[in-house]
């Protein structure tokens, strides 16, 4: 038999078509030196048959191979998942007696959790990362080796890894068991790898962060060490640039500094909006407001509480009961809103619609609430109590084109004005768990996707996240420091009015069931203000200011005329302050410019006595002097909001 698979040829097909034929044993490895000493050289892992493995992983059987480069964004991940064995072994070699349990590979970096009674401190940190460099020095190899799972157990027991132990029992039965090893130590672990700690490029580790065992509180709290790699020290360093723009451009800090909310833990994962930040929460709705008016929508409002036989009927209750707050009166169980869909299908039900009146745009600020763990708050980001801008609309099918064309340039519009003029598009299909049945689903996809087309909006699928109702497009925004926000969404739901039994009488007389299309521009105003407060580092537009213009006096002698002033801005339409503190003009500047104002207006003698104002912007030294009618003209138009 060991003759047999010796002897026994298989092709690999490479991504340009050719074909190679080798004699087994043969390794990915083995592959890349037949092409190229450079590939052999470049080459970190392997894609195999759609599978990424090492390349020292040998080929069982004709393969589709496609080989992953130090260079390609693809290989961070695993470039991620060698430093964090790295990192496990330098702190097991620098505090013996640490259990590790697990470090994966995450967005922007990797972690590994640590079961230590000792908490690590910042100079910990700092030992830590040097041991790193000198085990990425000695270049050494990663082996992968499978062993049986009572050999495995027996290893970590006589180590005192009882984590490790757990996880086994957690591996499913048939499975293979796999070691990775770099030189003596050794870890628990499904791969790939890379071929050496050589090829791991530039580390950094960055926090220290409280973590429960398999994420449960009521699991022993471990320590989790967050840290970050690139395949270059440039790569790095541009990262650790970008870290320190978005620490500055961090809305909670922003938003504590400018007053614009805070959150408090008697009300956890609610905000409380200042008068400042309750402005920009205004003006942005207004805004809104006025575009959906424009573009034929009708705004409603739907009820926080409703009894769970209506979240029954519409699924929410079996596909969303876990997010869902709920409370009980007089012997029924009633639950807070987390969307604002059924309520608008009870709307739409009461009145008999003809086709003739179709499409029925919908729209409401609906106040939401959902069940978010604590651990995944983040400030006005991701909240348990927010404000969507959602609308449906009700249509037929044959109006799912047209309406998806007229909603991507509305979004479009909105986006650009808001300071967003590029975005992606991802076209989501349908969840594992879904309501509907398949032929439904291939029916909503294909009108969804159809529509797209016909709207020229160019796509990248991003399968199986769908709504349990129907697939959608998710709108990403990218950010000055290059992240990626997902706010608008437009779904194509059969299911939902099929459920709650909505109807529209159609041009044969019969009642049929009209498409609901959920759709969202901004998504959650709450998060998308945070995204706008770090896209602007607090500095809004003029007509998002919460103050427009502040009149400061050069002297207390003209204090009469900066309040004159102030009043005239305010009667106009600004929103202004005067400052008449004796503090000198240079003071109040600063002061101002930190506060994030636009425009300070500096009157003293020679202001007044012309009736004239010296204009001072935000971020700028030059000032322009302006007979006040012209300077509040001047001030109108730029503090104009949108159309």
């Amino acid at each position: 038999m060991s003759l047999d698979v010796a002897s026994r040829s298989i092709a690999v097909t490479l991504p340009d078509g050719a074909v190679r034929t080798f004699a087994t044993p043969v390794t990915p490895k083995d592959v890349a030196l037949d092409i190229s000493k450079s590939l052999a050289k470049d080459a970190l892992v392997a894609e195999v048959n759609g599978e990424i493995v090492d390349l020292k992983r040998p080929l069982e059987r004709d393969a589709k191979v496609r080989f992953i480069r130090t260079r390609d964004a693809e290989a961070l991940e695993v470039i991620r998942h060698d430093a964090a064995h790295v990192m496990a072994e330098a702190v097991q070699e620098l505090f013996p007696g640490t259990q590790v349990t697990i470090g994966p590979p995450i967005e922007d970096g990797f972690y590994y959790d640590f079961a230590r009674n000792e908490p690590f401190s910042t100079d910990d940190l700092a030992k830590i990362e040097a041991r790193m460099a000198e085990i990425i020095q000695a270049d050494r190899s990663f082996t992968r080796s499978e062993v049986s799972r009572e050999h495995a157990k027996q290893l970590f027991a006589s180590m005192g890894e009882q984590y490790k132990l757990e996880l086994l029992d957690a591996i499913p039965e048939g499975e293979p068991v796999s070691l990775y090893h770099q030189g003596e130590w050794f870890d628990l672990c499904r791969g790939p790898h890379g071929p050496s700690t050589g090829r791991i490029g530039a580390v950094k580790l960055l926090k220290v962060a409280g973590a429960y065992w398999r994420g449960d509180s009521r699991n022993a709290q471990l320590q989790r060490i967050y840290g970050t790699a690139f395949a270059s020290e440039k790569e790095l360093q541009a990262y650790l640039h970008r870290l320190e723009e978005a620490e500055k451009r961090d809305h909670r800090r922003l938003g504590r500094e400018l007053d614009l909310f805070h959150i408090q833990e008697e009300a956890v994962g609610s905000v409380f909006w200042h008068p400042k930040g309750w402005t920009v929460y205004r003006e942005i709705e207004n805004y809104i407001r006025r575009r959906l008016d424009a573009a034929g929508y009708q705004e409603v409002k739907t009820p926080q509480l409703i009894d769970r036989v209506l979240w029954e009927k519409s699924g929410h209750w079996e596909k969303f009961r876990e997010n869902m707050f709920t409370l009980e009166s007089e012997e029924r169980t009633l639950a807070i809103k987390p969307m604002n869909c059924p309520g608008h299908v009870q709307i739409f039900k009461r009145n008999l619609y003809s086709y003739r009146d179709l499409p029925l745009r919908m729209a409401e600020f609906g106040s939401c609430f959902r069940d978010e763990p604590s651990g995944a708050l983040h400030g006005i980001m991701r909240t348990r109590n927010f404000t969507q801008d959602d609308a449906h609309i009700f249509c037929t099918p044959e109006q799912i084109n047209e309406e998806t064309q007229k909603f991507c340039a509305l979004l479009a519009s909105i986006y650009a004005d808001l300071g967003f003029p590029d975005f992606q598009v991802k076209f989501s299909d349908r969840p594992p768990v879904r309501a509907g049945e398949d032929a439904v689903w291939d029916q909503a996809e294909k009108a969804l996707m159809d529509a797209t087309t016909a709207a020229g909006v160019e796509v990248s699928l991003n399968p199986g996240e769908g709504a349990f109702y129907g697939p959608k497009l998710e709108f990403v925004l990218t950010d000055a420091l290059g992240r990626d926000w997902q706010c608008g969404t437009l779904q194509v739901d059969f299911v939902l009015p099929e459920r709650l039994e909505a109807t529209y009488v159609g041009a044969d007389g019969a009642k049929h069931r009209p498409v609901m299309l959920h759709r969202a521009i901004l998504g959650s105003l709450e998060r998308f203000i945070g995204i706008l407060i770090e896209e602007t580092a607090g500095r809004f537009p003029m007509w998002l200011a919460p103050v427009q213009v502040v009149v400061a006096t050069i002297t207390n002698e003209v204090d009469d005329y900066a309040e004159e002033v102030a009043s005239l801005l305010k009667h106009a339409g600004l929103r202004v302050e005067a400052d008449t503190r004796a503090d000198k003009i240079g003071y109040k500047v600063r002061e101002h410019s930190v506060q994030k104002v636009p425009i300070i207006l500096a009157v003293g003698a020679r202001e007044r006595d012309a009736r004239s104002v010296a204009i001072r912007r935000l971020g700028e030294t030059a000032q322009e002097s302006l007979a006040l009618d012209a300077a509040l003209t001047l001030l109108l138009n730029e503090a104009r909001p949108p159309a």
